[in-house]
């Protein structure tokens, strides 16, 4: 992967976007609690030669003849915070392992930073994967590493020294609501503490684009609503998010872009959504009627 794409994608977060991630850092308590925003207003899409992530027709088809995207396209800002919606089995996981390139689309074009995925050599795909943060439902933590040592790992095997390991490690931290852990191991920590470590890991070298796969799908919801608040926090110091979701009650309340799949279509895509579409007074009347079938059709 040629320089040229690594400078492309460090560019969508500023130095000024730097500097307010470590203030934000200073303001937030041990607690790392912050108020999920409620039906307010999408962050405002930022101009941007090349969105952050594009799908342009994909289609997925797995081994025995399983249609995962059916033709998928959109589009995702720099700074944008996005939902990806629908039942199991409807794609939103395969839109993340395309973005992760563990796997490659069957047809159409996956590009990010204005990169097509499809010309990244494999060798070159840990090189590429330095500039996206991962977060997964089940933490994949190193359980022999403590805190800090987790969060290390991700700076030292991209090459930093530990002058920047020093610097940096306490920074996220403090940003994530665990200063007070940094010497805890995971089986230490709640499954909250747990999922803040996995996002301290994954942001900790200030990705711009940062993927969370069903990331409060192991936890109870008033945790579930502490991670959505740090997700929200890391968003607003530049960072596009991209978050595959059951979470029905956190979707409606945040109100961010919806985009909802259904058997690998994209049937919806919303700026404010919920996690289900709103009925039109129309659909609403004849629903009542006994005219038409609870629940939206899509």
């Amino acid at each position: 992967m040629g320089a040229n794409f690594v400078r492309a994608m460090h560019e969508q977060i500023s130095k000024s976007q730097r500097r307010g991630l470590r203030r934000r850092a200073e303001d937030v308590d041990d607690s790392g609690r912050e108020a999920v925003p409620e039906s307010a207003a999408p962050a405002p899409r930022m101009p941007a030669s090349k969105p952050v992530v594009e799908f342009r027709g994909v289609h997925m088809s797995y081994p025995g003849g399983t249609t995962a995207l059916d033709g998928a396209t959109f589009a995702v800002e720099r700074g944008e915070f996005v939902f990806l919606v629908g039942q199991t089995g409807s794609g939103k996981s395969t839109i993340m392992r395309l973005l992760t390139k563990e796997i490659d689309a069957t047809s159409g074009t996956v590009r990010v930073a204005g990169r097509d995925l499809a010309g990244i050599d494999r060798k070159k795909v840990p090189y590429y994967r330095r500039n996206v943060g991962v977060v997964f439902q089940d933490f994949k933590l190193l359980p022999n590493r403590t805190v800090y040592d987790n969060v290390a790992y991700a700076l030292l095997v991209t090459g930093h020294s530990r002058k920047e390991i020093r610097r940096r490690v306490p920074d996220i931290l403090r940003l994530t609501g665990l200063a007070t852990k940094l010497h805890s191991y995971p089986d230490q920590l709640s499954g909250g503490e747990q999922q803040r470590v996995s996002i301290a890991r994954a942001f900790v070298n200030h990705p711009p684009l940062l993927l969370a796969d069903e990331p409060t799908g192991n936890l109870d919801p008033e945790t579930s609503i502490g991670i959505m608040q740090l997700l929200y926090r890391i968003n607003r110091t530049g960072s596009t998010v991209l978050v595959a979701t059951h979470d029905h009650a956190m979707v409606d309340r945040m109100r961010r872009r919806v985009i909802e799949l259904e058997s690998g279509r994209i049937v919806r895509d919303e700026a404010t959504g919920l996690y289900t579409r709103d009925e039109n007074t129309r659909e609403f009347a004849a629903r009542m009627r006994g005219d038409f079938p609870a629940g939206p059709e899509l």
